[in-house]
């Protein structure tokens, strides 16, 4: 028997949620739900316009065999493809929507929503539900735009809101998959106010450290990209899906101006810095296993490096011959020596602002089997690469992506590692516009007050605040023919001599090698490169790397935040006032001023030797007077 609509009792009639009773006994909350994927038994590509049965489509994870275009798919497939066999236990199976405000315009409310139950087979445009994702507990909530375009109303924002909070009291991570128009309009301002809802829900959840995945399929509009969509710790879109606030199409017809082609594409999203990572369906199950069991609080672990590779001792290069040796074109970039160390890398994109720019990399990695954001100056290898990266001169958006991989460390205390190799920040009016200095500024800050352990490597060119940047850490090692210096010697020799040709003798004043910094307290560590280069064995530099990295994070395995934080701040509290160098100065100026001071006493000791004893109440004569040449007394004078 099929409840009708002016049957269903109000569990608030303000909201318009209600409790569907049945003949047969409703599912309680918990119990396992099985149920088949319903729809049109075929349906065409809206991309190729290819027909296609729904045994193909189910085949093919409803993605279109003749051209890759990612079909709508229906929520109880995607929940078969992303939860474990057999683990899915929906919450609020009974709670559907009502019209609270008798809305009508060519059909009434109820009668779109009891035609949508009958062609999607599911009772609402959302279904949620605790499963476990890669043998790891998580809630599932899952849109269907079968179901009035996957509109939100007040239903779908208390399903939404609840998820968020069994999540919450159970500490699990949540993942979320849109496909919604937006709005649902019906529903009028209760539609609009669910976006405030969710939004509260998702950031009580992320206040416990709680990892909230995001997936955008296509499409995504209007308060659900506004509200929750968007707040997740990762951002994943299918390839071509529609994203945004308002669609293209109603810009274009409220404004008169069509919108760039592509310009809601999730291409173009990443492109802008605003998603993470654009990901194929077949590839999605994999990927958010890999998340949901990274993305958690990382308890204390042994790096599990068995060892440090034995220093050698070998002549002292010329400053500037290491110069030369840290700019070679050959030297392994940051991406070679993450693709080296780590057993996996997941690399995330954007600022979540306005760009992703590629001289910044970074992302989620595993050492040894522990968890890692690893981030990096990139230069590029080919040019095509160089051109993109811009040399490692990293923009404003470069920063603020590292700055916010930097967060997502802080929330589930994951180390950082970063590897620096930059010749400076970008240094142009664009750069200037765009507020570099206040990127590197908030850089400094978090990295600071980071709490969780930092190893930064120098591991080419370190060149002033744009390397800096990422070098703020607990321990920071440097490759043994990598440079770090305040400005470029070119730079200095420019402004010491107007004449930058002077670079090889300014190089030597700078201090700017590993050994002389290792000296001054500034590093912490040199780690050896093969003879003549990391780029003649950059396979064996890596593998030093590594095993250096792993050493400096043992130490703080269990070290307390309050201590870790603590000695960081000292560590560059009192930069200037230590270190083997200082030192030695210290001792050699102390020498100089004690050897100043024997001088003194013992000239002004043969002074008084040979100073003339004068008798008491002789009379005394007038210095002046008696060191001119020739001078007589006047006394004698006379007589």
């Amino acid at each position: 028997m099929k409840t009708k609509a002016k049957d269903l009792p109000y569990l608030n009639p303000s909201l318009g949620l209600a409790d569907i009773h049945e003949a047969a006994p409703a599912p309680r909350k918990d119990k396992m739900v099985r149920r088949k994927v319903s729809g049109p038994a075929s349906s065409k590509c809206p991309s190729c316009a290819t027909v296609h049965s729904r045994a193909v489509l189910e085949e093919h994870l409803y993605v279109c065999p003749e051209c890759k275009h990612h079909l709508s798919m229906p929520s109880a497939a995607r929940i078969a493809t992303l939860a474990d066999e057999g683990t899915f236990l929906e919450l609020d199976r009974n709670l559907v929507s009502v019209d609270p405000l008798e809305f009508a315009d060519l059909r009434s409310y109820r009668a779109r929503l009891q035609e949508a139950r009958r062609e999607t087979g599911v009772r609402e445009a959302v279904t949620s539900g605790v499963c476990k994702i890669g043998g790891q507990r998580a809630v599932l909530i899952v849109f269907d735009f079968a179901f009035l375009g996957g509109t939100m109303g007040s239903v779908v924002g208390e399903k939404i809101a609840h998820a968020f909070e069994e999540a919450t009291a159970r500490r699990i991570p949540l993942v979320s998959v849109a496909a919604s128009g937006g709005a649902r309009v019906q529903e009028g301002m209760f539609s609009l106010m669910q976006m405030a809802k969710v939004a509260a829900a998702a950031s009580r959840h992320d206040r416990q450290g709680l990892a909230f995945i995001s997936i955008l399929t296509d499409p995504t509009f209007g308060g659900v990209t506004a509200s929750f969509a968007s707040l997740g710790d990762i951002l994943i879109a299918e390839p071509g899906a529609q994203i945004g606030f308002v669609g293209p199409r109603v810009i274009e017809q409220t404004t008169g101006v069509a919108p760039p082609k592509d310009s809601h594409r999730a291409e173009t999203l990443l492109q802008a810095g605003l998603i993470d990572l654009v990901i194929k369906r077949a590839d999605l199950p994999s990927v958010i296993a890999y998340l949901v069991g990274h993305l958690r609080k990382q308890r204390s672990a042994d790096a599990g490096a068995e060892g440090l590779p034995q220093t050698v001792k070998r002549q002292r290069l010329p400053a500037w011959q290491k110069v030369g040796l840290a700019r070679h074109t050959g030297r392994p970039s940051a991406r070679y020596y993450i693709a080296r160390m780590a057993t996996r890398f997941l690399e995330l994109h954007g600022d979540r602002w306005s760009a992703d720019d590629p001289a910044i990399v970074g992302g989620l990695a595993e050492l040894n089997g522990q968890t890692m954001i690893v981030i990096g100056h990139d230069r590029g290898g080919t040019p095509e690469e160089k051109a993109a990266s811009h040399d490692g001169k990293a923009y404003s958006e470069g920063y603020r992506k590292s700055l916010r991989l930097m967060r997502l460390a802080s929330k589930f205390r994951i180390p950082v590692v970063t590897l620096v190799d930059c010749p400076n920040a970008q240094a142009s009016y664009e750069s200037e516009h765009r507020g570099i200095a206040h990127a590197l500024a908030r850089n400094l800050a978090t990295m600071a007050n980071l709490p969780t352990p930092i190893v930064s490597v120098i591991i080419g060119e370190g060149g002033s605040g744009g390397a800096l940047a990422l070098g703020v850490a607990d321990r920071v090692l440097m490759l043994e023919n990598a440079i770090y210096s305040v400005i470029s010697p070119e730079g200095a020799a420019a402004i010491l001599y107007r004449d930058a040709g002077r670079a090889e003798t300014v190089s030597e004043v700078l201090k700017l090698t590993a050994q002389d910094l290792l000296s001054l307290g500034i590093i912490d560590t040199v780690i050896p490169e093969p003879e003549g280069g990391a780029h003649l064995d950059p396979a064996a530099t890596a593998e030093a790397l590594k095993s250096h990295v792993l050493s400096a994070l043992r130490a703080f395995a269990n070290v307390p935040t309050n201590q870790l934080l603590d000695t960081r701040y000292k560590k560059y509290r009192h930069i200037g006032q230590g270190g083997k160098f200082w030192r030695e100065k210290v001792r050699s100026g102390l020498s100089d001023v004690f050897g100043l001071l024997a001088y003194a006493v013992s000239r002004m000791e043969k002074s008084n030797r040979k100073k003339p004893q004068v008798l008491e109440g002789a009379p005394r004569t007038r210095p002046e007077k008696s060191r001119l040449p020739g001078a007589v007394p006047r006394r004698a004078e006379r007589d």
